[in-house]
């Protein structure tokens, strides 16, 4: 139904340098960068991060997050990891959440202040 998300960032040099390794941890890749958009995806673009069109700051949406897909519980893992490594906040660690009994998830902030989750239902 999507053909892609796009999430503000205010700085495009700090974005490339969380979102390349942490995305990198769940089989994305940049695909795409122009002086306002970094795009990523596995074989398309389906995520991209933006500077605002208008000229003004980007900013978060309260109660507003992404959610990545992964493969398995250690892509979560690595995901989470990789993205306190690289200046995202923590915002739920890797675990089992009681929305599924197979929902394993991890939530993070990233440098922006964007929420993004990554989710499989993988088992161990």
């Amino acid at each position: 139904m999507f053909h892609h998300v796009s999430l503000g960032s205010n700085d495009l040099e700090r974005s490339a340098a969380f979102y390349d390794p942490v995305l990198a941890a769940i089989g994305y890749r940049r695909i795409k960068r122009s002086d306002r958009v970094l795009a990523y995806g596995i074989n398309e673009v389906t995520f991209t991060l933006e500077r605002p069109i208008d000229g003004n700051s980007a900013t978060v949406g309260n109660g507003t997050h992404v959610a990545f897909l992964a493969g398995d519980r250690a892509m979560v893992d690595d995901f989470h990891r990789t993205a306190l490594t690289h200046g995202g906040r923590d915002e739920g660690a890797p675990g089992l959440r009681d929305y599924d009994p197979n929902y394993y998830a991890a939530f993070v902030r990233d440098p922006d202040g964007n929420k993004i989750e990554v989710v499989t239902f993988a088992g161990k």
